[in-house]
């Protein structure tokens, strides 16, 4: 049984995700708090092994709340944020400060599909408890995030043309443990899906931009892959990588639908790599729920490209990297700050 803490000044917002979180029989909502200080006081006497946390609350804020919550009595919390960008903002703040993962408000950009929002949220939940232990604080400067840039291979033949990465839950913390250790001469571009709002994107990519000697930025249709350079996709659209005439290679940004669950749609972007990078591609899976990306990186493999994984143990929730290993197409498993250094050693 999960036992959740539910921590909102909204009584409509307690509501809801109380009453979808208990209509799954292995949750249990054990308690809702009304503001931070309330949250605090609950998780040291109800010890919940889960708690979401409302950003933006009287007496005391979802932020102040959290850092105590990890100084005092550290449990997995998830972060509700409204879909804004200063929300988004304090969000990522939340992520340096131990939280573990975050839903937007607005529960129906998490899905195309608004019959799965709840099977989402239940899911989330349910998949981040069985990674629970008692969580380290992080630095509360982003400073401490920066690490010394790896060294770019001077010497070989070029291996790869680009790397392509896909990541959801937990993801914002994998990248910024791989992103920043990547020297300023890294010899290829690289474009990620991350699950994230749209709202979200862009100052996570303007965040990873100021920790990092590569250069990020939240990727635009028709921007022009060149080498250090990171573009990530926008939240709610698919983004793909396509060939012109004058040979070189851009990002195609589609808001369309499509048949796929989540908008970026890491599978989508893992295809558009296989055909204009055949055996020219490195594709790494992070930390995330479901099977995202393993439909597009079986096809890279048959294509010749190298697929890398990140481990159980370093995992948020270990859904997409375990479902590409289990399909016996990844070349290499690895710790999340083992993953820079052998990107460099690829490129």
């Amino acid at each position: 049984m999960v036992r959740v803490l539910i921590v909102d000044d909204s009584a409509f917002m307690r509501n809801a995700l109380s009453s979808m979180l208990s209509s799954d029989p292995e949750i249990q909502v054990v308690g809702l708090a009304r503001d931070g200080q309330d949250g605090v006081e609950k998780v040291i006497q109800l010890n919940p092994d889960v708690v979401t946390m409302d950003v933006e609350m009287p007496r005391l804020d979802g932020i102040a709340a959290l850092r105590q919550i990890m100084e005092r009595h550290p449990v997995p919390v998830i972060m509700v944020s409204s879909l804004t960008t200063e929300d988004a903002k304090v969000t990522l703040d939340a992520l340096d400060f131990g939280a573990v993962d975050f839903i937007p408000k607005n529960l129906s950009n998490l899905s195309i599909d608004i019959v799965k929002i709840k099977e989402v949220l239940i899911n989330k939940v349910k998949e981040i408890a069985k990674k629970a232990h008692p969580r380290r604080r992080i630095a509360a400067t982003r400073a401490a995030v920066v690490t010394q840039p790896l060294q770019a291979r001077t010497t070989g033949e070029r291996r790869i043309s680009v790397v392509a990465i896909g990541s959801s839950t937990g993801g914002p913390k994998a990248l910024q443990e791989i992103i920043p250790k990547l020297p300023k001469e890294f010899p290829v571009p690289i474009i990620i899906a991350q699950h994230m709002p749209a709202a979200f994107t862009g100052p996570f990519a303007q965040r990873l931009n100021e920790l990092s000697q590569v250069t990020v930025k939240e990727a635009k249709d028709g921007d022009v892959l060149k080498a250090g350079l990171v573009l990530i996709a926008p939240g709610g659209g698919h983004m793909r990588v396509q060939r012109r005439r004058s040979l070189e290679t851009v990002v195609a940004i589609s808001d369309a639908t499509e048949d796929y669950i989540y908008r970026p749609s890491v599978d989508a972007l893992m295809l558009s790599v296989s055909e204009c990078f055949p055996g020219r591609a490195l594709g790494v899976i992070l930390t995330g729920m479901g099977a995202d990306g393993v439909k597009g990186m079986k096809v890279m493999k048959q294509g010749g490209a190298r697929i890398f994984a990140q481990n159980e143990e370093t995992c948020v929730v270990y859904g997409m990297p375990k479902a590409v290993v289990d399909a016996g197409i990844a070349d290499k498993i690895l710790a999340v700050e083992e993953i820079a250094g052998e990107m460099v050693n690829s490129a």
